[in-house]
């Protein structure tokens, strides 16, 4: 069965002058196996949004290859398009359009008559909580619902693969678990979903595989579990101040460790490093520890090690 999207060496320039430009890809490799829920994560410039743009058919590539359900965007590009369901950043419709309109108007541009999208737009704004609202312009809309239309409008020609670009950007907590569910079943049905966020819970309650880029590269892919087992860290909680002054003395000397107040201290394990490990070196200057808290890290944590590499 052939990936969902194959991205083979994939460079973007920007010209920035005369014979000067700014490379936005760098070689970017990256397969998705149909009906994965994958994460794209990065800092503000990474190269996220022109990989989205690049699999949309809304930015040239400058090298590389990309195929979409095996078919190459280069071959057959109006082909590809059709697998492809867009969210992007940024609110792009009509804000005078009746939401049922603006919908249906998408389903004209693949091809669909009205009364045969009819029944799956219905579907879909039910689903979505904006069927009560078909016949207000989008102008009334909260930012949540935008959202939310946003996603209807780019399931209306039914995509095997949704690309979803900051989708929950400035929509409540309430209304984001909401779209959480709802892109959950989709994925369950089968669509293969390609997020990228800046809530980094998002991608970790949402997706099974991440791949983290900056500065236009690939630097670290694999599954959320794995990519959490790189970096654990043992809370320690110290009987005394002095033992602490200690303690933080011994780290000093080139431990990664975090004060969280007077008496506890975050220890970062490194690679091969066990617990007991640490208990010997505090131990070793006379340091009682009083109480012990491990945990994996946090998605975040694992974010920030990576792209500060660099």
């Amino acid at each position: 069965m052939n990936p969902a999207i194959e991205v083979t060496g994939l460079k973007k320039r920007y010209e920035t002058g005369k014979n000067t430009y700014m490379e936005a890809l760098k070689g970017v490799s990256l397969s998705i196996p149909q009906g994965e829920f994958f994460a794209l994560l990065g800092p503000n410039g990474a190269g996220k949004s022109s990989l989205i743009s690049i699999l949309a058919g809304l930015a040239t590539k400058s090298e590389g290859e990309v195929r979409v359900h095996g078919i190459s965007t280069d071959a057959d590009p109006d082909k590809a398009k059709t697998f492809i369901g867009l969210v992007p950043q940024e609110f792009n419709f009509d804000i005078f359009a009746k939401v049922i309109n603006i919908v249906l108007d998408q389903a004209g541009y693949y091809g669909i008559p009205r009364a045969e999208a009819m029944p799956y737009a219905e579907e879909i704004l039910k689903s979505l909580g904006l069927w009560d609202k078909r016949d207000q312009t989008a102008q009334s809309l909260s930012g949540g619902m935008k959202r939310r239309l946003m996603i209807a409008r780019a399931l209306i020609h039914k995509p095997q693969v949704l690309l979803l670009d900051e989708p929950t950007a400035g929509v409540d907590v309430e209304l984001r678990r909401g779209m959480w569910d709802f892109l959950r079943e989709l994925n369950t049905n089968g669509t293969t979903i390609l997020l990228t966020t800046h809530y980094l819970e998002e991608a970790e309650q949402l997706c099974r595989r991440v791949a983290i880029i900056n500065h236009g590269e690939i630097v670290e892919e694999g599954s959320v579990k794995d990519l959490l087992s790189k970096l654990h860290y043992v809370t320690l909680l110290l009987d005394t101040v002095e033992a602490l002054s200690e303690a933080v003395m011994l780290l000093l000397k080139g431990e990664p460790f975090n004060r969280e107040d007077e008496h506890v201290l975050k220890l970062t394990l490194k690679p091969g490093e066990t617990m007991n490990d640490a208990f010997r070196k505090l131990s070793s200057v006379g340091v009682h520890v009083s109480n012990v808290r491990t945990t994996g890290s946090q998605l975040e944590e694992v974010f920030i090690q990576l792209t500060e590499k660099k």
